[in-house]
C-alpha cells in the first residue's frame, strides 16, 4: 500500500453526480429565460463557493444579471428532484470508504457547498459516518482554487497536508489541493483532464474504484 495517512474528498462531482444534476437545472432555466451559452460559465464555477460562483456569473453576463433570483430558482428545482437520497452516487464510493476505514486511514471532506446541504446529502446517502471531519465553503473565507479548505481539513484530522491525498474532479479543486501541498488525484467529471491538471495531479484516474486500487498498490 502507498504511504499516506488520510484522504480528503471533494463532494460534488466526486462522491455525487451532482455537478451534472445542477448543470441540467441551469440549462433548463437558461431555456426558460433565454440565457445564452450557460454551460461555459457554469463549468468555470465548478469547485468554487457561492460567492465566487456569483462573481463568475456576473462577469459573464453583466452586473445587472439577476443571479440571486436565478440561483434560488435553480436551488428549488435541484432540491425538489434530488433530496431524500435521490442524488446519484458515483461508482466506487462505498468501496473506497470501506477500504480506507479498514486500513485505518483518516477520511475528511472538503466541499465548497454549504455545510447543511453537505451533511444532509451524506446522511441521506448513508455515508455520513465514514467521515472523521467535514469542512465546507462557509467555514473558510477564501474559495478554491485557494488551498484554505484543504488545509483546514488536514488541521482538523491532525494530518500533515503532505501525508494526505486529495480526490478532486474540478480544475479549481486540483489547483487548491496542489497549492496546499496535498497529493492531488483527479477523477474527471464534467471537465476532462488537461496539461495543467496532469502537471499538478499525482495521477488522473477514471473512477473511485481505480483510486482505491491505486492507493492499495
Amino acid at each position: 500500500m502507498r504511504d499516506f495517512d488520510a484522504v480528503v474528498f471533494d463532494m460534488d462531482g466526486v462522491i455525487f453526480d451532482s455537478e451534472r444534476a445542477v448543470m441540467n437545472c441551469w440549462i433548463e432555466l437558461a431555456g426558460k429565460y433565454d440565457i445564452q451559452d450557460i454551460e461555459e460559465p457554469y463549468l468555470a464555477c465548478t469547485g468554487t463557493n457561492d460567492a465566487k460562483t456569483r462573481e463568475i456569473m456576473l462577469d459573464a453576463y453583466g452586473e445587472d444579471f439577476p443571479y440571486d433570483e436565478y440561483a434560488k430558482e435553480v436551488s428549488v428545482m435541484y432540491h425538489e428532484r434530488y433530496d431524500g437520497g435521490r442524488l446519484p452516487m458515483k461508482p466506487g464510493v462505498k468501496e473506497i470508504l470501506e477500504f480506507l476505514k479498514n486500513n485505518g486511514k483518516k477520511i475528511a471532506l472538503a466541499s465548497s457547498t454549504r455545510r447543511q446541504t453537505v451533511v444532509n446529502q451524506l446522511r441521506d446517502a448513508g455515508i455520513l459516518d465514514y467521515f472523521d471531519e467535514i469542512v465546507t465553503g462557509d467555514m473558510v473565507s477564501r474559495s478554491k482554487p485557494e488551498p484554505d479548505i484543504f488545509l483546514l481539513a488536514c488541521e482538523k484530522i491532525e494530518v500533515k497536508p503532505e501525508r494526505a491525498y486529495a480526490i478532486e474532479d474540478s480544475y479549481n479543486g486540483i489547483r487548491a489541493a496542489s497549492a496546499g501541498k496535498l497529493r492531488p488525484i483527479m477523477v474527471p467529471d464534467l471537465l476532462s483532464s488537461n496539461e495543467e491538471m496532469e502537471g499538478l495531479a499525482e495521477t488522473v484516474l477514471s473512477n473511485l474504484i481505480d483510486v482505491a486500487e491505486y492507493l492499495s498498490a
